[in-house]
């Protein structure tokens, strides 16, 4: 798809090369029929077919649609000097030397011609009628996304700014699929209306964030939709402006051909989780809505926290553990009774199978651990349990507390998986 850089000035044109796409459209007149229904939905005024670009521009101003079927050449010549914007600038001294049309035109000697209307002349006739070949400017995206649109009427309902909105949202997913690139923070922002209370200011912004870098238009319609329904204006709307704050480059990945449980399948899922948990962060809060961090740190109850959900969270350079790692942490950890100096659990004498690893407390921050505790923790199985147990489970992370020499104690803090 290109945009005809000679065309611009006077009307833009779009340029679809579709000659290795025929037979996936069904067909020339399927294609056609299909441009038919559905342009006018994306503002397509004039549609014609032709070998070339510019003569498919010239016919479709001419309101001639095909250009394959028929000879090129006669259609042109019989349309008027105004079908190429590059002969239509010399339209009125073309016309006191008698040319009215392109056939005549081409009918004049060349070399004075080129001499007294320049070579972009000749050069536009030859393109038009396949005599040359054709060069276009590829439509290229800018390096930065803002979009403002004036809304046809003033607005005091936010959820009410939502279908347009959209059509900004649009524009954007269009821009960061030429770029091939996703979002993970933009800005909507608007401006109220010139007869609005002075203590009302001249408008406000909203910022979203995305836990994941996307241009699923449908997501973003969907979060949006959740930040306006919770937004108060304070003055009627007239203009929307939508700004990419944060485009990252977007990994494509290719799509199964079969659902992974079936077509039509109730068991599949129509979100994401993690596009889920956006919308609800929103609509019930961030602080409802949260997400474990992993912490580096050697004390158990400092491997990890949980932060509300659109807080950023940076990256993690996670060293892998020395020892296993429980899967559930008991808080508080879960005093156990002793057996001749063994510890008992659920009435069973636990069996110590790896240990001791000494942690002691942090006295340089994080969350609170007396700095006076010291702790041995051991892997530990239940005399019950089977000896057929695969991997880790079924297995207990305890630790004997060393208060003393004459006073020690022991606790169940994890469980494995």
């Amino acid at each position: 798809m290109a945009l005809l850089e000679d065309e611009q000035e006077e009307s833009p044109a779009v340029l679809l090369e579709l000659g290795a796409s025929l037979r996936l459209f069904g067909g020339l007149r399927a294609l056609h029929r299909r441009v038919l229904r559905e342009g006018p939905a994306y503002g397509v005024q004039g549609l014609a077919w032709a070998p070339t670009s510019l003569g498919a521009l010239a016919l479709a101003r001419a309101g001639i649609v095909d250009g394959l079927t028929q000879d090129l050449t006669p259609l042109l010549d019989s349309l008027p000097l105004h079908s190429l914007s590059a002969v239509a600038a010399h339209a009125p001294m073309l016309a006191r030397l008698g040319c009215q049309r392109l056939g005549q035109l081409r009918a004049l000697p060349r070399g004075p011609t080129a001499r007294r209307f320049g070579p972009a002349l000749l050069q536009a006739l030859d393109q038009a009628y396949g005599q040359a070949p054709e060069a276009h400017a590829w439509v290229v995206a800018p390096e930065q996304f803002r979009a403002r649109l004036e809304l046809p009427y003033r607005i005091e309902n936010a959820p009410a700014l939502s279908h347009y909105v959209e059509q900004l949202l649009r524009q954007l997913c269009a821009w960061l699929a030429a770029r091939h690139a996703g979002i993970k923070r933009l800005t909507l922002a608007w401006q109220h209306d010139a007869m609005r209370a002075r203590e009302a200011g001249s408008g406000g912004q909203l910022s979203l964030g995305t836990a994941d870098t996307t241009r699923d238009f449908g997501h973003l319609a969907r979060l949006m939709r959740e930040h306006l329904a919770q937004l108060t204006l304070q003055a009627p709307v007239g203009e929307l402006s939508l700004c990419a704050d944060e485009v990252l480059a977007l990994q494509e990945h290719s799509a199964s051909l079969l659902p992974p449980n079936g077509a039509g399948s109730p068991e599949q899922p129509r979100e994401p989780l993690n596009q889920l948990l956006e919308r609800m962060a929103v609509r019930l809060g961030p602080e409802r809505v949260r997400r474990a961090r992993l912490r580096e740190d050697h004390r158990p109850e400092c491997m990890q926290d949980w932060l509300a959900w659109g807080q950023v969270l940076p990256p993690a350079s996670m060293r892998p553990a020395l020892q296993p790692q429980p899967s559930w942490l008991l808080e508080p950890p879960l005093a156990l009774k002793t057996r001749r100096d063994q510890p008992v659990h659920q009435g069973q004498v636990l069996q110590l199978l790896a240990g001791p690893q000494r942690i002691e407390g942090g006295w340089w921050g994080g969350k609170a651990v007396d700095p006076q505790v010291q702790r041995d923790y051991f892997l530990a199985r239940s005399s019950s349990s089977s000896s057929a147990s695969n991997g880790l489970s079924g297995l207990l992370w305890i630790y004997q507390e060393r208060l003393s020499t004459a006073e020690q104690r022991w606790f169940l803090h994890g469980v494995f998986a």
